[in-house]
């Protein structure tokens, strides 16, 4: 059997020199790279109880949507400041050069329920870890946190302390 990693392509020196840019955009344009990266984030979360999965704007969007269609749960999408149409409340972050703020519906997820989040990649930690308040929030249980890809070396994980954590492919550097 194939890994998820034999997909995505890796580009030195972008954006900058030094940087490596894992590409996923290889992954989601083969078939077969894209039926073995839902398959792999499935299987990392087959065994959680939960009832809704929540992803991430943008990329998020295109993985948390067929593993919520394929294990029949509810998809909810966590959107940049200003894309949503109905009331929200929202979260400011920090990035490397400023801070940004993402938003949810304020009747989407239910007091109570249990929440997987799902992105691409995770890297410091910072959109994941304002979604989780964003669902905490309303009232909801993060269950999970799942990613694509993970870059160990931006520490991710210990802005996610104390959530669960699952990544089909870890890299270790920045």
């Amino acid at each position: 059997m194939s890994t998820v990693e034999k997909y995505i392509r890796s580009i030195p020196d972008f954006p900058e020199q030094g940087i490596i840019f894992r590409d996923i955009t290889t992954v989601t344009q083969d078939p077969e790279g894209l039926q073995l990266a839902i398959k792999s984030m499935e299987d990392k979360i087959k065994d959680k109880d939960f009832d809704v999965i929540v992803g991430l704007e943008a990329r998020g969007f295109m993985f948390g949507t067929p593993i919520a269609f394929d294990m029949k749960k509810a998809f909810v999408p966590i959107r940049k400041k200003g894309k949503l149409p109905w009331k929200t409340i929202s979260e400011s972050y920090d990035l490397e050069y400023g801070s940004a703020e993402i938003e949810i519906h304020t009747d989407a997820i239910k007091e109570g329920q249990k929440v997987v989040i799902v992105d691409d990649l995770i890297a410091t930690g910072g959109t994941v870890k304002a979604a989780i308040n964003l669902i905490e929030r309303l009232g909801g249980e993060v269950v999970s946190c799942l990613f694509l890809t993970e870059l160990a070396g931006l520490n991710g994980r210990k802005a996610l302390e104390g959530y669960n954590v699952e990544s089909v492919v870890v890299y270790e550097g920045k």
